[in-house]
């Protein structure tokens, strides 16, 4: 069984014990969260949501928090000696999906 979740402005596809980076969320370690938009339930039987499947969660156990690989931001202008470097590293957290409630 696998469902389509909606989470930080994206959409991901899960199954249960699958382990996904998602946006940073407030939530400490070790702690249960629960995902409430979910779009599409597949497995033996099909529910699409309209635009969300009623009644369907899923929940996850937060393993960790994190941030990931540097990113470089390079301004640059032709010509007019204008340069800016400057790096980001976006949080997230890493969670495993541990139930599928459709």
């Amino acid at each position: 069984m696998y469902a389509i979740i909606e989470t930080g402005g994206k959409q991901l596809k899960v199954q249960e014990g699958q382990e996904i980076y998602i946006e940073k969320l407030d939530a400490n370690e070790g702690d249960t969260v629960t995902f409430d938009k979910v779009l599409f339930v597949g497995g033996e039987t099909v529910k699409i949501g309209n635009p969300t499947v009623e009644g369907a969660t899923v929940t996850a156990k937060v393993q960790k928090h994190g941030r990931q690989k540097k990113i470089i931001v390079f301004k640059y202008k032709a010509k007019k000696n204008y340069r800016r470097k400057q790096g980001h590293r976006q949080p997230y957290t890493k969670v495993v999906i541990e139930k599928i409630n459709a």
